[in-house]
């Protein structure tokens, strides 16, 4: 799964890696993006098939949803059964996007000892890229209107099996597409719906690093780029 992300790269950086041409969002710098954040997402406009970055809610809302109070419950999508979910069969057709990343986090229950009061608090571990950079999750996007009449745009972040690289930490990741795939999945390049399906698969583990953090990370509330300074090793 994937409920807490790293985001540091530049707005500006985006807009060159990924060739967009909105006016630049005000983003700053994040390192614990929680649920019903607003997350920059990388969409294309099928009628001029110009790329924008764009804010919107981590957390879909399904166009025929009476309200929002399920966002927090659609952060994430299973790649699997996208095509069987009311929720999510529209946006896959119509509705793709990128969600850039420089990290995510996982958590793995610590052991406590025998006759311990209480379990230790979660550990948790940031996954990177080895070679450090910014990536892409593949996400689906949503509008959603409001009964007073304004509109709100959501997006979710597509699941699939962890690779055994992750399996110790949890056995669902996020699906982190290649460079080289972006297109297809936005739709620039021309695609059948199996070959998109086929992106969305577990990520090499040897291109990923996997790096045990401080456990100020667990509380939402807590922001800043200690949270992503390596514990020293033991």
């Amino acid at each position: 799964m994937c409920g807490r992300f790293v985001s540091t790269t530049p707005a500006a950086a985006m807009r060159k890696i990924f060739g967009t041409v909105n006016p630049l969002p005000d983003s700053p710098a994040r390192y614990n993006i929680a649920p019903t954040s607003q997350v920059l997402a990388v969409r294309r406009n099928p009628a001029t098939g110009e790329r924008s970055l764009d804010l919107l809610q981590w957390g879909l809302i399904p166009h025929w949803a009476k309200d929002v109070k399920g966002a927090a419950q659609m952060i994430n999508a299973r790649a699997e059964t996208l095509r069987e979910k009311p929720a999510f069969r529209g946006a896959l057709a119509q509705r793709r996007c990128l969600i850039p990343a420089d990290g995510f986090y996982e958590w793995r229950q610590g052991k406590a000892p025998q006759k311990a009061p209480q379990r230790p608090p979660k550990q948790p571990f940031l996954i990177t890229l080895r070679e450090g950079g910014p990536f892409c999750f593949a996400g689906l996007w949503e509008n959603w209107r409001a009964p007073g009449g304004e509109w709100l745009r959501s997006c979710t972040i597509i699941t699939t099996t962890a690779t055994p690289a992750l399996s110790f930490l949890h056995h669902r990741m996020p699906v982190i597409l290649e460079p080289a795939d972006y297109a297809l999945w936005l739709g620039d390049q021309a695609g059948e719906t199996a070959q998109r399906e086929a992106l969305l698969r577990p990520f090499d583990g040897e291109k990923l690093a996997v790096t045990a953090v401080s456990t100020t990370v667990n509380q939402v509330r807590n922001e800043g780029p200690d949270l992503i300074t390596p514990l020293p090793l033991s």
